[in-house]
């Protein structure tokens, strides 16, 4: 898969409990504007470089066309071949829900910084990625780090680790799991 690598600070507990309407108010919509991204990354102490940086995780992965429907039938600002590319995987009828499209198909089970290269040729498959590339103020970061992808690995490391320190558990909140998908 590639990527950078970083070191995970240890002492991390668990959470004894997980809320799911409480981790989607923390995480942006795949709509969501620019402005939006950088006041809820900003919410949670993260810089606008942090924000570009830890988008580029797009660029592996996938979304299901339910999450880019309204992008590829309605939004303009999206390369017209890429659209028609999307458009025949996600049907505009909600026939095709849990039809899955790649994040980045270029290399989209590869680590590297095609994702920035195709939001600079308006190829950002969620409307959320494409903001960042919209003539707004995140356009530099993304020109950097699709020209310098050791300048992304770089960010990308140092933001997870930031991101990592997130009111972290510690001490005797939480619990150290045996089994990382349930709790003790």
């Amino acid at each position: 898969m590639g990527g950078p690598t970083w070191t995970v600070p240890l002492g991390r507990r668990d959470s004894k409990t997980s809320n799911q309407n409480a981790a989607n108010n923390n995480i942006p919509s795949p709509t969501s504007s620019l402005s939006n991204l950088t006041a809820r990354f900003g919410a949670q102490g993260l810089s606008t470089k942090d924000l570009v940086a830890l988008s580029g995780a797009h660029t592996i992965g996938q979304v299901r066309c339910t999450l880019i429907r309204s992008r590829i039938y309605n939004d303009t600002d999206i390369d017209s071949a890429y659209t028609k590319s999307l458009q025949s995987n996600c049907p505009s009828s909600k026939s095709g829900n849990r039809n899955l499209s790649p994040l980045e198909d270029v290399s989209p089970t590869v680590f590297d910084n095609n994702y920035y290269k195709e939001l600079r040729k308006q190829k950002g498959t969620l409307h959320s990625d494409q903001e960042l590339f919209s003539g707004g103020s995140t356009d530099s970061l993304v020109t950097t780090y699709s020209n310098n992808e050791k300048t992304f690995f770089k960010d990308f490391a140092a933001a997870m680790v930031k991101m990592g320190n997130i009111n972290p558990l510690t001490g005797s909140s939480g619990e150290i799991r045996m089994n990382c998908r349930k709790p003790n």
